[in-house]
């Protein structure tokens, strides 16, 4: 029976651009666009494809514009990809990129590592972005990192995380996404900082992209879902990171969430199936095992075979409920062998 809570959730697949700009080998071209469009398939509302970044910053995406050009687009998927500044949105507007996520940091000092300027000068820098954006009539979200905490400076002021998502707001983007960047985030912390931030942005799309490092990114999902959150970023195979964040692991596995939210009754409209058997393409793809847990073990419910040698137990059992059966019912009579 489905609960009186559950709802449709939408699920983001980030394994293409937050996953692979990890990876210390170069995926292919034709692979990276074979992999998208195979996800393609799998029922998500949105594909992080690609970044728009110097290919110096980023080598593992220097192909960018061909793999956005490359992809078989399935109705009903966003295709988005990070865009960095003002040159990186030129690009991806040539590339009919269907969503532009810029990204900053609620940290400054994590900003600094990551971005090389302060909160401010990447505000600037991004509302150009956002600028050209709309002039184009390109949706828009913005991923604030290291909204649960910072591994450099510590806890992160809820009132700094909801100051930056009000001023985008107020810049018109459609989304804002709430990224515990390293790992950092707990239940109660969650739902608080979400909570608030939705009560104070009615309008606006918010998603939540939490990562795997401390083994509380599953319940930091439900603790979202409890606060009202209906968009996820997942990665499939449990795949990424941040280069320039101390400690970061990767992101919550595709299969492990969406595994979870479907026994507790939501739907997602992910293929599990489909998404288990990309992992596996996957992992041959970056050479080195995933660690999902889904992945290796499979869905709760996967049937495997009894032990060997179980028909010879079934039927010595058998012979002695028999055997029990036609014993006399004498008190303290036992039959043991």
């Amino acid at each position: 029976m489905r609960p009186s809570n559950a709802r449709r959730l939408l699920i983001n697949e980030v394994a293409p651009r937050d996953g692979l700009q990890m990876e210390c080998s170069f995926v292919e071209t034709a692979d990276k666009i074979a992999l998208i469009d195979r996800l393609s398939q799998l029922g998500y509302a949105k594909i992080e494809a690609t970044s728009f970044t110097s290919p110096k910053a980023i080598p593992a995406l220097r192909d960018a514009a061909e793999v956005m050009l490359g992809l078989r687009r399935a109705p009903g998927v966003i295709y988005t990809a990070l865009i960095p500044n003002v040159r990186g949105g030129e690009r991806a507007v040539e590339c009919g990129v269907d969503e532009f996520n810029l990204v900053m940091s609620a940290s400054e000092t994590h900003n600094l590592a990551n971005l090389r300027m302060f909160r401010e000068q990447s505000f600037s820098q991004l509302a150009a972005v956002i600028e050209l954006a709309h002039r184009h009539g390109t949706p828009v979200n913005v991923s604030v990192s290291c909204c649960f905490g910072c591994p450099m400076e510590g806890e992160i002021d809820p009132a700094v995380v909801l100051g930056l998502v009000s001023r985008f707001a107020a810049l018109d983007v459609q989304g804002v996404t709430l990224c515990d960047t390293t790992g950092m985030a707990y239940p109660s912390q969650v739902a608080s900082l979400c909570r608030r931030v939705l009560d104070a942005n009615p309008g606006l799309e918010v998603t939540a992209h939490f990562h795997n490092t401390r083994a509380m990114g599953l319940a930091n999902v439900l603790a979202a879902v409890d606060a009202g959150v209906t968009r996820f970023d997942v990665s499939l195979g449990g795949i990424g990171g941040c280069p320039y964040a101390p400690g970061a692991s990767g992101n919550v596995a595709t299969e492990d969430v969406a595994h979870m939210l479907a026994c507790e009754g939501h739907e997602t409209g992910v293929d599990l199936n489909g998404v288990i058997l990309a992992a596996a393409e996957l992992e041959r793809l970056v050479g080195h095992d995933l660690t999902s847990q889904v992945f290796r073990s499979g869905p709760r419910l996967k049937l495997n075979s009894p032990p060997a040698g179980f028909e010879e137990i079934r039927a010595r059992a058998t012979r002695m409920a028999e055997g029990a059966a036609d014993a006399p019912r004498e008190q303290g009579d036992t039959r043991i062998g």
